[in-house]
């Protein structure tokens, strides 16, 4: 799209007000996002998603448990952050490839910009990790960890951060989902239907997998 087209529209978001647009109006930010094949942040918010998520799985794994500190930090921050984009990317593409079956529009590109920004919560998520790492140090990715019978006041602080994080993330989600339909033009339903897609795909694909090997056995 030629900029010069619609000058009006250009100007009704600057670059350094998106991120407070997509807390305010997130529909206009993606629009502007998707408008312009806007990406300048594009491969930092990814990294920082990809290490976000990485951390929630060495929590959920329990790696605590078989590393130390530092080398669980060294794994979420080398492999999650340079290689999770990876997930994001083919994700985008199944994303895209399920949303053609409604007539859903944009590529695994424009998907893409949807996750990274929507993602961008994240940022805050890994903030906040921080001094629970630094408080509570292996203890947060150990499954027998006692963070949850601490003194009272340590109780309430460490409730409050899971707390804004769990918001953080359902903010994420939500971003996902208006990011879809304005990228993708489908109904906020279909939207959220198509996230779920890949997923459902990916299980009946193992469920037909596995009744195959019976049928062989």
């Amino acid at each position: 799209m030629n900029e010069l087209e619609h000058p009006l529209e250009r100007t009704q978001i600057s670059e350094k007000d998106i991120f407070i647009k997509l807390l305010t109006s997130p529909r206009e930010a993606f629009k502007f996002i998707n408008d312009y094949k806007y990406e300048k942040h594009l491969y930092i918010l990814l990294f920082l998603a990809g290490m976000d998520r990485t951390f929630d799985r060495a929590s959920t794994k329990n790696m605590g448990d078989n590393y130390s500190i530092w080398t669980i930090i060294a794994i979420c921050v080398i492999f999650g952050g340079f290689f999770g984009w990876i997930t994001y990317y083919i994700y985008s593409a199944l994303i895209s490839w399920t949303g053609s079956w409604m007539n859903g529009k944009g590529n695994t590109q424009s998907v893409l910009r949807v996750f990274a920004y929507a993602f961008f919560p994240s940022i805050f998520i890994l903030i906040l990790l921080i001094p629970q790492i630094a408080i509570y140090g292996n203890e947060l990715f150990k499954s027998d960890n006692d963070l949850y019978s601490l003194a009272s006041m340590e109780s309430i602080v460490l409730y409050v951060i899971l707390f804004v994080e769990f918001a953080l993330g359902i903010w994420s989600l939500i971003l996902c989902v208006i990011g879809i339909s304005e990228v993708q033009k489908l109904s906020i339903g279909k939207s959220i239907l198509n996230l779920l897609l890949p997923a459902i795909l990916f299980v009946f694909m193992i469920l037909v997998l596995v009744l195959l090997f019976q049928v062989i056995d």
